[in-house]
């Protein structure tokens, strides 16, 4: 038999994903004996050696991912990304971290060169533009978060009911002229749907919606507050933490601190600096964690296609 054979060719000779040859071929513990002993048989029988360039390509370590995070400085995504990390390395699992921008074409180049790597899977945080079918590619070791999609597995976080959280707790204070800052409804799940969530509040208590959209950064929601802030405003709910500091600072310049302001993200400086601000956690390390699991378990061959939606977590 040919020895100039690849590991695909090994792969379909003994029946199993290129993965399950890369695990025995690196003595992953998790390979069932019996799928061992076949992979094993095809490569002594065909003479097949391990390129040790392709060895080399994965750093050294015998099982790695790659994690593809929008963007490094997102307070949530890396709350998501350190307990993710925890749960990787609790598996034996080295970790390539890289980032998106928020750029099809980014991620796409990122993910080749992961693939030229040979990483076991990866883990992307989804954005509205990202191409899902370079996802595909990767069948069953990919997981998006941050993003609901049918085509790859995915865990996706409740936008809808962070909102309707933060409008819950002010209507418990009894307040009802409540604005909304969030961000621009080209981004389908921070914007799209944490606005509908606002506005569907609105029609439910027959009041007039009192809303503005931009960027998700605070320089952008402090640029919005006088457009929403009317002489009888009582509270604005943010549709981030990150927009919450950028509305509290200006509130503040206009003497308007009697009004409350809400914020998504469980940022636990924000409610150290300022106490009276009510902060939605939406599950994020959790979600991180059931994440790397969910990656795990597909490697594994454990688990089919998920889609988990991540509830918000009470304080």
């Amino acid at each position: 038999m040919n020895k100039k054979l690849t590991i695909l060719d090994i792969a379909r000779l003994a029946g199993v994903g290129k993965s399950t040859v890369s695990r025995v071929l690196t003595n992953d513990p998790k390979v069932k004996p019996e799928t061992r002993i076949k992979v094993e048989q095809v490569i002594a029988d065909s003479g097949y050696v391990p390129s040790k360039s392709a060895q080399s390509m994965r750093g050294g370590s015998q099982r790695v991912v790659g994690v593809i995070i929008s963007r490094l400085d997102s307070p949530s995504e890396n709350k998501a990304v350190g307990s993710m990390l925890q749960a990787l390395y609790q598996a034996g699992y080295d970790v390539v971290i890289m980032e998106s921008q928020f750029d099809p074409q980014k991620t796409t180049e990122h993910l080749d060169v992961l693939k030229r790597r040979n990483v076991d899977g990866v883990i992307v945080f989804g954005f509205s533009d990202l191409d899902l079918s370079q996802l595909e590619r990767w069948q069953n070791r990919v997981v998006v978060i941050a993003m609901d999609t049918q085509q790859v597995s995915s865990i996706n976080y409740d936008n809808h009911g962070v909102i309707t959280q933060a409008l819950e707790h002010l209507q418990q204070q009894a307040l009802t002229q409540i604005a909304y800052i969030g961000v621009n409804p080209s981004d389908r799940t921070t914007g799209q749907l944490r606005l509908d969530a606002y506005l569907t509040w609105c029609e439910q208590q027959g009041v007039s919606p009192n809303y503005q959209t931009g960027d998700l950064n605070h320089e952008s929601a402090y640029q919005l507050v006088e457009q929403v802030l009317r002489e009888g405003t009582e509270a604005i709910v943010c549709a981030s933490d990150t927009l919450a500091l950028g509305v509290i600072k200006r509130l503040q310049e206009l003497g308007r601190e009697e009004v409350i302001v809400t914020g998504v993200g469980g940022n636990e400086l924000l409610s150290f600096l300022f106490p009276k601000v009510f902060s939605i956690d939406p599950g994020y390390a959790q979600a991180g964690v059931k994440a790397a699991n969910l990656l795990i378990s597909h490697i594994n061959g454990e688990e089919s296609l998920s889609h988990i939606t991540q509830q918000p977590v009470l304080s």
